[in-house]
Protein backbone atom coordinates (compact mmCIF):
# COMPACT_ATOMS: atom_id res chain seq x y z
CA UNK A 1 0.00 0.00 0.00
CA UNK A 2 1.67 3.03 -0.92
CA UNK A 3 -0.90 5.59 1.23
CA UNK A 4 0.85 6.51 4.25
CA UNK A 5 -0.99 7.23 7.17
CA UNK A 6 -0.04 9.38 10.25
CA UNK A 7 -1.50 9.42 13.77
CA UNK A 8 -2.22 12.38 15.85
CA UNK A 9 -2.20 15.32 13.09
CA UNK A 10 -3.08 18.58 13.75
CA UNK A 11 -5.47 19.76 11.39
CA UNK A 12 -4.84 23.48 11.77
CA UNK A 13 -3.19 23.84 8.65
CA UNK A 14 -6.04 21.68 6.73
CA UNK A 15 -8.63 24.00 7.80
CA UNK A 16 -9.38 27.74 6.75
CA UNK A 17 -10.55 28.45 10.06
CA UNK A 18 -7.11 27.26 11.47
CA UNK A 19 -9.30 25.63 14.30
CA UNK A 20 -6.68 23.94 16.29
CA UNK A 21 -7.70 19.86 16.43
CA UNK A 22 -6.33 16.24 16.09
CA UNK A 23 -7.18 14.18 13.59
CA UNK A 24 -6.75 10.67 15.12
CA UNK A 25 -5.78 9.19 11.45
CA UNK A 26 -4.31 11.64 8.25
CA UNK A 27 -3.15 10.57 5.09
CA UNK A 28 -3.07 12.14 1.57
CA UNK A 29 -3.74 10.74 -1.43
CA UNK A 30 -2.28 11.89 -4.77
CA UNK A 31 -3.83 9.13 -6.61
CA UNK A 32 -6.95 7.09 -7.42
CA UNK A 33 -5.07 3.78 -5.82
CA UNK A 34 -4.29 6.19 -3.18
CA UNK A 35 -8.67 6.90 -2.15
CA UNK A 36 -8.82 3.25 -2.99
CA UNK A 37 -5.87 2.19 -0.14
CA UNK A 38 -7.70 4.93 2.29
CA UNK A 39 -11.30 3.02 1.66
CA UNK A 40 -9.49 -0.35 2.68
CA UNK A 41 -7.71 0.79 5.68
CA UNK A 42 -10.76 2.17 6.53
CA UNK A 43 -12.81 -0.53 6.39
CA UNK A 44 -10.24 -2.64 7.79
CA UNK A 45 -9.40 -0.80 11.16
CA UNK A 46 -13.32 -0.07 11.74
CA UNK A 47 -12.73 3.42 11.36
CA UNK A 48 -14.95 6.10 9.64
CA UNK A 49 -13.43 8.29 6.54
CA UNK A 50 -13.42 11.87 6.32
CA UNK A 51 -12.58 12.94 2.72
CA UNK A 52 -11.19 16.76 2.73
CA UNK A 53 -10.18 19.25 0.06
CA UNK A 54 -8.83 22.61 0.74
CA UNK A 55 -10.74 23.03 4.03
CA UNK A 56 -12.40 26.13 3.17
CA UNK A 57 -15.78 24.29 4.03
CA UNK A 58 -15.41 22.88 7.55
CA UNK A 59 -15.95 24.18 10.72
CA UNK A 60 -14.34 21.59 13.42
CA UNK A 61 -15.51 21.38 16.94
CA UNK A 62 -13.66 18.78 18.39
CA UNK A 63 -10.54 16.31 17.62
CA UNK A 64 -11.67 13.77 14.89
CA UNK A 65 -11.72 10.11 15.21
CA UNK A 66 -12.00 9.37 11.41
CA UNK A 67 -8.86 8.92 9.37
CA UNK A 68 -8.97 12.00 7.41
CA UNK A 69 -7.92 12.06 3.91
CA UNK A 70 -7.25 15.22 1.91
CA UNK A 71 -7.38 15.11 -1.24
CA UNK A 72 -4.43 16.09 -2.73
CA UNK A 73 -4.58 14.71 -6.45
CA UNK A 74 -3.29 17.29 -9.31
CA UNK A 75 -3.66 17.28 -13.08
CA UNK A 76 -5.49 19.52 -15.90
CA UNK A 77 -6.03 18.35 -19.52
CA UNK A 78 -7.70 18.80 -22.24
CA UNK A 79 -10.49 16.02 -23.22
CA UNK A 80 -12.01 17.94 -26.38
CA UNK A 81 -11.30 21.33 -28.55
CA UNK A 82 -13.32 22.13 -31.46
CA UNK A 83 -11.79 25.43 -31.75
CA UNK A 84 -14.61 27.62 -29.82
CA UNK A 85 -15.59 25.28 -26.87
CA UNK A 86 -12.96 23.13 -24.82
CA UNK A 87 -13.57 20.86 -22.44
CA UNK A 88 -11.19 20.93 -19.62
CA UNK A 89 -10.70 17.65 -16.81
CA UNK A 90 -9.23 18.84 -13.32
CA UNK A 91 -8.23 16.34 -10.66
CA UNK A 92 -9.86 17.36 -7.63
CA UNK A 93 -7.06 18.15 -5.77
CA UNK A 94 -6.31 20.95 -7.48
CA UNK A 95 -6.92 24.09 -5.74
CA UNK A 96 -9.88 25.99 -7.14
CA UNK A 97 -8.43 29.78 -7.66
CA UNK A 98 -5.35 28.76 -9.54
CA UNK A 99 -6.75 26.57 -11.74
CA UNK A 100 -9.49 29.36 -12.65
CA UNK A 101 -5.97 31.58 -13.27
CA UNK A 102 -5.00 28.66 -15.40
CA UNK A 103 -8.06 28.75 -17.89
CA UNK A 104 -7.98 32.43 -18.53
CA UNK A 105 -4.37 32.42 -19.37
CA UNK A 106 -5.51 29.73 -22.10
CA UNK A 107 -7.23 31.92 -23.67
CA UNK A 108 -10.89 30.48 -22.10
CA UNK A 109 -13.73 32.00 -20.11
CA UNK A 110 -16.68 30.43 -18.11
CA UNK A 111 -15.07 30.51 -14.58
CA UNK A 112 -13.97 33.92 -13.98
CA UNK A 113 -16.84 35.29 -11.52
CA UNK A 114 -15.89 32.20 -9.50
CA UNK A 115 -12.30 33.95 -8.87
CA UNK A 116 -10.96 33.95 -5.52
CA UNK A 117 -13.12 31.50 -4.28
CA UNK A 118 -11.14 29.18 -1.78
CA UNK A 119 -10.91 25.52 -1.96
CA UNK A 120 -10.44 22.66 -4.47
CA UNK A 121 -11.97 21.55 -7.58
CA UNK A 122 -13.81 18.78 -5.68
CA UNK A 123 -15.13 20.31 -3.34
CA UNK A 124 -16.81 22.60 -5.66
CA UNK A 125 -19.67 20.44 -7.00
CA UNK A 126 -20.47 19.03 -3.62
CA UNK A 127 -22.29 22.61 -2.95
CA UNK A 128 -22.29 24.31 -6.69
CA UNK A 129 -20.23 27.00 -5.69
CA UNK A 130 -21.42 30.08 -7.33
CA UNK A 131 -20.48 33.97 -7.29
CA UNK A 132 -21.45 37.34 -9.16
CA UNK A 133 -24.42 35.63 -11.15
CA UNK A 134 -22.45 32.32 -12.11
CA UNK A 135 -22.75 29.04 -10.49
CA UNK A 136 -20.50 25.63 -11.17
CA UNK A 137 -23.70 24.00 -12.90
CA UNK A 138 -23.70 27.07 -16.10
CA UNK A 139 -20.05 25.27 -16.96
CA UNK A 140 -20.25 21.70 -15.91
CA UNK A 141 -19.69 19.19 -18.23
CA UNK A 142 -19.66 15.65 -16.19
CA UNK A 143 -16.87 14.33 -13.35
CA UNK A 144 -16.38 11.13 -12.50
CA UNK A 145 -17.08 9.77 -8.56
CA UNK A 146 -16.37 6.84 -6.71
CA UNK A 147 -18.95 5.41 -5.25
CA UNK A 148 -17.61 4.42 -1.38
CA UNK A 149 -20.92 1.55 -0.98
CA UNK A 150 -19.70 -0.21 -3.98
CA UNK A 151 -15.99 0.82 -4.94
CA UNK A 152 -17.61 1.25 -8.22
CA UNK A 153 -17.05 4.57 -10.69
CA UNK A 154 -19.34 6.37 -11.97
CA UNK A 155 -19.99 9.34 -14.24
CA UNK A 156 -22.36 12.46 -13.38
CA UNK A 157 -24.12 14.17 -15.96
CA UNK A 158 -25.07 17.42 -15.02
CA UNK A 159 -28.77 16.68 -15.20
CA UNK A 160 -27.54 13.65 -12.78
CA UNK A 161 -25.91 15.92 -10.51
CA UNK A 162 -29.31 17.79 -8.96
CA UNK A 163 -27.34 21.06 -8.50
CA UNK A 164 -29.67 23.88 -7.20
CA UNK A 165 -28.85 26.47 -4.97
CA UNK A 166 -25.36 25.50 -2.51
CA UNK A 167 -26.60 22.21 -3.43
CA UNK A 168 -26.24 19.28 -5.37
CA UNK A 169 -26.88 15.31 -5.52
CA UNK A 170 -23.57 14.45 -3.14
CA UNK A 171 -24.02 17.02 -0.40
CA UNK A 172 -27.72 15.59 -0.32
CA UNK A 173 -26.09 11.65 0.24
CA UNK A 174 -22.77 12.80 2.10
CA UNK A 175 -20.57 10.44 2.54
CA UNK A 176 -21.25 8.39 -0.56
CA UNK A 177 -19.63 10.07 -3.42
CA UNK A 178 -15.38 10.70 -3.28
CA UNK A 179 -15.48 12.82 -6.24
CA UNK A 180 -12.21 12.19 -8.29
CA UNK A 181 -12.12 14.53 -11.32
CA UNK A 182 -14.27 17.34 -12.43
CA UNK A 183 -15.34 18.56 -16.33
CA UNK A 184 -15.85 22.16 -17.47
CA UNK A 185 -16.87 23.38 -20.97
CA UNK A 186 -15.23 26.89 -21.57
CA UNK A 187 -15.01 28.96 -24.63
CA UNK A 188 -12.86 30.53 -26.39
CA UNK A 189 -15.11 33.43 -26.95
CA UNK A 190 -15.69 35.57 -23.73
CA UNK A 191 -19.83 35.24 -23.13
CA UNK A 192 -19.57 37.71 -19.57
CA UNK A 193 -21.88 37.58 -16.90
CA UNK A 194 -21.62 41.37 -15.68
CA UNK A 195 -25.28 41.78 -14.34
CA UNK A 196 -23.82 42.39 -10.84
CA UNK A 197 -23.57 46.39 -10.35
CA UNK A 198 -20.10 46.32 -8.17
CA UNK A 199 -18.54 44.49 -11.03
CA UNK A 200 -19.37 46.66 -13.97
CA UNK A 201 -18.83 49.71 -11.16
CA UNK A 202 -15.52 48.26 -10.41
CA UNK A 203 -14.88 47.85 -14.16
CA UNK A 204 -16.15 51.43 -15.26
CA UNK A 205 -13.35 52.42 -12.26
CA UNK A 206 -10.64 51.50 -13.80
CA UNK A 207 -11.93 52.82 -17.03
CA UNK A 208 -12.46 49.48 -18.59
CA UNK A 209 -15.70 49.57 -21.48
CA UNK A 210 -15.00 46.42 -23.37
CA UNK A 211 -13.66 43.68 -20.93
CA UNK A 212 -12.12 40.89 -21.36
CA UNK A 213 -12.21 37.83 -18.78
CA UNK A 214 -9.76 38.55 -17.06
CA UNK A 215 -10.15 42.19 -16.96
CA UNK A 216 -13.76 40.65 -15.03
CA UNK A 217 -11.36 38.31 -12.78
CA UNK A 218 -9.67 41.02 -12.02
CA UNK A 219 -12.37 43.14 -10.74
CA UNK A 220 -13.72 40.38 -8.51
CA UNK A 221 -10.32 39.75 -6.81
CA UNK A 222 -10.34 43.26 -6.27
CA UNK A 223 -13.51 43.35 -4.77
CA UNK A 224 -13.26 40.05 -2.70
CA UNK A 225 -9.90 41.20 -1.35
CA UNK A 226 -11.73 44.61 -0.20
CA UNK A 227 -14.71 42.62 1.09
CA UNK A 228 -13.36 39.35 2.96
CA UNK A 229 -10.54 38.34 4.80
CA UNK A 230 -7.93 36.47 3.52
CA UNK A 231 -7.90 32.89 5.52
CA UNK A 232 -3.78 33.44 5.76
CA UNK A 233 -3.87 36.36 7.37
CA UNK A 234 -7.44 36.17 9.38
CA UNK A 235 -8.98 32.58 9.83
CA UNK A 236 -12.73 32.43 8.01
CA UNK A 237 -14.52 30.22 6.02
CA UNK A 238 -16.00 32.91 3.25
CA UNK A 239 -19.82 33.11 3.46
CA UNK A 240 -20.70 31.23 6.33
CA UNK A 241 -25.08 31.49 5.98
CA UNK A 242 -26.74 30.65 2.63
CA UNK A 243 -28.41 33.09 1.80
CA UNK A 244 -32.30 32.65 2.48
CA UNK A 245 -35.25 31.47 -0.19
CA UNK A 246 -38.48 32.87 1.44
CA UNK A 247 -41.96 33.68 0.24
CA UNK A 248 -42.37 36.74 -1.60
CA UNK A 249 -45.20 37.42 1.44
CA UNK A 250 -43.04 37.59 4.08
CA UNK A 251 -40.77 40.06 2.05
CA UNK A 252 -43.45 42.39 1.40
CA UNK A 253 -44.43 41.83 5.22
CA UNK A 254 -40.72 42.82 6.25
CA UNK A 255 -40.35 45.41 3.24
CA UNK A 256 -42.83 47.43 5.46
CA UNK A 257 -40.94 47.99 8.03
CA UNK A 258 -37.38 47.92 6.82
CA UNK A 259 -37.50 49.49 3.32
CA UNK A 260 -33.98 48.97 2.46
CA UNK A 261 -34.72 45.07 2.30
CA UNK A 262 -32.11 43.38 0.13
CA UNK A 263 -34.26 40.99 -1.68
CA UNK A 264 -33.92 38.78 -5.44
CA UNK A 265 -36.97 37.56 -7.27
CA UNK A 266 -36.46 33.49 -8.23
CA UNK A 267 -38.15 31.86 -11.02
CA UNK A 268 -40.00 29.75 -8.71
CA UNK A 269 -41.30 32.71 -7.08
CA UNK A 270 -39.93 32.81 -3.69
CA UNK A 271 -37.49 35.61 -2.87
CA UNK A 272 -33.32 35.63 -1.79
CA UNK A 273 -32.55 37.72 1.03
CA UNK A 274 -29.03 38.72 1.57
CA UNK A 275 -27.68 37.34 4.37
CA UNK A 276 -25.52 39.73 5.33
CA UNK A 277 -27.89 42.54 5.41
CA UNK A 278 -29.94 40.41 7.28
CA UNK A 279 -26.88 40.00 10.37
CA UNK A 280 -25.88 43.50 9.92
CA UNK A 281 -29.18 45.17 10.56
CA UNK A 282 -29.65 42.83 13.76
CA UNK A 283 -26.05 44.62 14.99
CA UNK A 284 -23.93 41.81 14.44
CA UNK A 285 -21.30 43.03 11.98
CA UNK A 286 -18.44 43.66 13.68
CA UNK A 287 -18.88 41.48 16.85
CA UNK A 288 -16.24 40.43 18.76
CA UNK A 289 -16.22 38.12 22.07
CA UNK A 290 -12.46 36.41 22.70
CA UNK A 291 -11.36 35.32 19.31
CA UNK A 292 -14.89 34.53 17.90
CA UNK A 293 -16.12 37.01 15.78
CA UNK A 294 -18.09 38.43 12.55
CA UNK A 295 -15.84 40.29 9.96
CA UNK A 296 -15.75 44.22 10.43
CA UNK A 297 -16.76 44.67 6.92
CA UNK A 298 -18.89 41.56 5.67
CA UNK A 299 -21.46 40.75 7.97
CA UNK A 300 -21.77 36.84 6.22
CA UNK A 301 -18.14 36.03 7.35
CA UNK A 302 -17.46 34.28 10.99
CA UNK A 303 -13.62 34.85 11.66
CA UNK A 304 -11.38 33.24 14.15
CA UNK A 305 -9.11 36.16 15.78
CA UNK A 306 -6.09 33.28 16.41
CA UNK A 307 -7.45 31.53 19.52
CA UNK A 308 -10.96 30.28 18.84
CA UNK A 309 -12.36 26.92 19.56
CA UNK A 310 -14.86 25.63 16.29
CA UNK A 311 -17.53 25.16 19.64
CA UNK A 312 -16.78 29.01 20.49
CA UNK A 313 -17.46 29.64 16.84
CA UNK A 314 -20.27 27.61 16.66
CA UNK A 315 -21.79 28.79 19.29
CA UNK A 316 -21.88 32.61 17.73
CA UNK A 317 -22.96 31.05 14.89
CA UNK A 318 -26.27 29.76 16.81
CA UNK A 319 -26.60 32.72 18.53
CA UNK A 320 -27.07 34.79 15.19
CA UNK A 321 -29.53 32.22 13.26
CA UNK A 322 -31.25 32.65 16.92
CA UNK A 323 -31.47 36.27 16.60
CA UNK A 324 -32.31 36.62 13.17
CA UNK A 325 -35.25 34.43 13.63
CA UNK A 326 -36.54 35.96 16.49
CA UNK A 327 -36.20 39.37 14.24
CA UNK A 328 -37.25 38.59 10.66
CA UNK A 329 -38.86 35.11 11.29
CA UNK A 330 -36.01 34.44 8.50
CA UNK A 331 -33.93 30.78 9.43
CA UNK A 332 -30.30 31.19 8.40
CA UNK A 333 -29.06 28.06 7.01
CA UNK A 334 -24.70 27.32 7.99
CA UNK A 335 -22.58 26.79 4.55
CA UNK A 336 -20.05 24.67 6.57
CA UNK A 337 -19.87 21.08 7.25
CA UNK A 338 -19.56 20.47 11.23
CA UNK A 339 -17.39 17.77 12.65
Amino acid sequence: MSLQVRQQVSLKPYNSFGVDVQARLFAEAHSDADVRDALAYARDHDVPLLVIGGGSNLLLTADVSSLVLRMATRGVRVLSDDGSKVVLEAEAGEPWHPFVQYTLAQGLSGLENLSLIPGTVGAAPMQNIGAYGVEIKDVFAGLTALDRHSGELRDFSLEECDFAYRDSVFKQQPGRWLILRVRFTLDRTAHLHLEYGPVRQRLTEQGIDQPTATDVSQAICSIRNEKLPDPAVLGNAGSFFKNPLVPAALVAQLKGEYPDLVAYAQPDGQMKLAAGWLIERAGWKGFRENDAGVHKLQALVLVNYGGATGLQLLDLAQRIQKDISERFHVNLEMEPNQY
